[in-house]
């Protein structure tokens, strides 16, 4: 099925459809969020982001939440 498809026929469904499909999709985006950042953890691609917020932090620069 095509995205071309899969639009047609949520114009087709009822709001009640829509809102559930919506919340759904939320959802689904913020897992497939959580496996990315996941994944660059595991590869290291967000070493040298954590090091500068480690040096930041040392230096005085950010205060705990």
């Amino acid at each position: 099925m095509s995205v071309s498809e899969i639009e047609t026929a949520i114009t087709k469904l009822p709001i009640h459809d829509v809102r559930d499909l919506m919340t759904w999709l939320s959802d689904y985006h913020e897992k497939l969020w959580d496996a990315q950042i996941e994944n660059d953890l595991e590869a290291g691609r967000l070493d040298a982001l954590l090091a500068e917020v480690d040096r930041e932090y040392e230096a005085g620069l950010a205060r705990p939440l």
